[in-house]
């Protein structure tokens, strides 16, 4: 079977998974993007799929995260699922191992359906969170069942991983110097745990949250660490976007081409496909995707190419009754009506986007998108002749909603209003990191490996993870103050 790894690089050497006790996410950059830059076909070489065969596809990603909290022995950083695990009686944590089947679970289905002659296909997005939780719980058991998945030539057709940020942070309120530091810390943790030739067939990107930044200068560093990074799509949730006139999106279940522009007037972009609807879980757990897929009536057409629908969907892939007890027999059931017929068809993102490319879609033939928002502002701007700064606060006069703090599929949620208390040490703890750990990297990039640095940048990242901004002020919040506190020791040891 091809590999997505130039002949060069075929014996690189494994990483540690561990490294002073703390996940490795740091030190091996420059063969981080080595490995991820290449355009090589990942999908196409592997796939029996005729896209000149199929009128409809769908493809479903599943969602896992577990945050790290100080509540081990003397307020060690553990996963929440070990917490869950060691205090039963509180609140959900009965679930605490159904939990853990479900991290592990798909690589028991796809074994199955392949050997019955089935087509399945998943994208998965584990945060670098429940990555190292895993290891440090003793569930070396579940990383060893994904591998089998992950590593195995004969079931990577069936498997797309998709990259997010190492510590589940939300992008839009993310301090921007640190973007980059998570999307590569994931890749680094990803390569430690199943090598590199894996790494180098990870394309895609799920954010946190679905959340998308609307500030133009925010978003144009996100999609910019992206290419940077080897990432050739993003998934985005489809009220997150506008078009570039500012009107809602026309037809969704075609890829589109998401420009970023600064506020120097820099502009990059990037392949996003477009998750439909909300965050119910019911959508993915009973395989809605696959149901909406069927009912395509058309085939759309992309630079006069016609190209099959693609309904995009993702969920928590453990959480809630409908994707802990339902989607096991649902997505099988799918998977073996699917057997039945080859009008409508499962596939991954990359695959789909490879098999488009190959018939002749290029990037120029993709309808455009920008985020919520964006249109109203650049408006704004012209009519002034003002900054980003002025014209956001010009708005804001009129219409105190509007506001470019991002969007995501938990709108009536906030990441900013409410959280003054973390952000601020937040803020200052990356501050710290950089203004003492930057100038020792340009000097000599090897810090990188050093245990003071890799120390340090795991407080930083791990502090800035989405869950300490979402059960509102109480015990999230205090564990935020002591992961703070912990991180400026870090930083100044």
């Amino acid at each position: 079977m091809t590999s997505t790894l130039t002949a060069d690089q075929t014996h690189l050497p494994q990483l540690d998974e561990l490294r002073s006790g703390w996940p490795n996410l740091c030190g091996w950059e420059t063969t981080v993007t080595a490995v991820t830059r290449p355009s090589t076909a990942v999908f196409l070489p592997r796939t029996n799929l005729a896209l000149d065969q199929i009128h409809s596809a769908f493809a479903i990603a599943l969602h896992m995260h577990q945050p790290t909290i100080p509540a081990g022995r003397d307020g060690a950083l553990i996963s929440n699922l070990q917490q869950m695990f060691e205090h039963p009686g509180d609140g959900d944590n009965h679930n605490a191992g159904t939990f853990a089947w479900c991290y592990s679970r798909m690589a028991d289905f796809i074994p199955e359906l392949v050997g019955q002659g089935a087509q399945p296909r998943v994208m998965l997005d584990y945060s670098g969170n429940l990555l190292w939780g895993l290891r440090q719980m003793g569930r070396g058991d579940v990383l060893d069942n994904l591998k089998r998945i992950t590593c195995d030539p004969t079931y990577q057709p069936y498997v797309e991983w998709l990259g997010t940020m190492w510590g589940h942070a939300v992008v839009p309120s993310t301090p921007i110097p640190d973007l980059k530091l998570h999307i590569q810390a994931w890749q680094h943790h990803f390569a430690a745990i199943f090598g590199w030739e894996a790494l180098a067939r990870v394309k895609g990107f799920s954010p946190p949250e679905m959340h998308l930044p609307n500030h133009p200068d925010t978003l144009y560093e996100f999609v910019q660490a992206l290419n940077d990074c080897g990432y050739r799509w993003l998934m985005v949730q489809e009220h997150t976007v506008e078009t570039l006139t500012g009107e809602p999106l026309g037809y969704k279940h075609v890829p589109h081409q998401l420009i970023a522009r600064n506020s120097q007037g820099a502009t990059t972009s990037i392949t996003v496909l477009i998750k439909t609807q909300g965050s119910d879980t019911k959508l993915v757990g009973q395989m809605q995707p696959y149901y909406e897929a069927k009912s395509q009536a058309t085939k759309p057409t992309l630079g006069g190419i016609a190209v099959p629908s693609l309904v995009t969907q993702i969920a928590d892939g453990e959480n809630g009754g409908v994707m802990m007890n339902e989607f096991p027999q649902a997505f099988k059931q799918a998977t073996y009506d699917m057997q039945q017929q080859t009008r409508t068809v499962a596939m991954t993102g990359t695959e789909y986007l490879e098999l488009i490319a190959a018939a002749g879609v290029l990037p120029e033939h993709l309808p455009t998108c920008q985020p919520v928002g964006q249109h109203r502002l650049w408006q704004q701007m012209v009519q002034d002749n003002s900054t980003v700064t002025a014209a956001i606060a010009t708005i804001q006069q009129s219409d105190s909603q509007f506001h470019m703090d991002g969007a995501s599929w938990t709108n009536h949620i906030s990441w900013v209003q409410g959280y003054e208390n973390v952000l601020s040490p937040m803020n200052q703890v990356s501050a710290r990191f950089h203004a003492k750990f930057d100038p020792l990297v340009e000097a000599d990039p090897a810090v990188r490996r050093t245990a003071a640095y890799q120390q340090a940048l795991v407080h930083n990242l791990v502090l800035q993870t989405s869950c300490f901004r979402y059960w509102g002020q109480g015990l999230w919040t205090d564990y935020a103050r002591q992961i703070c506190d912990r991180a400026l020791a870090a930083i100044d040891a």
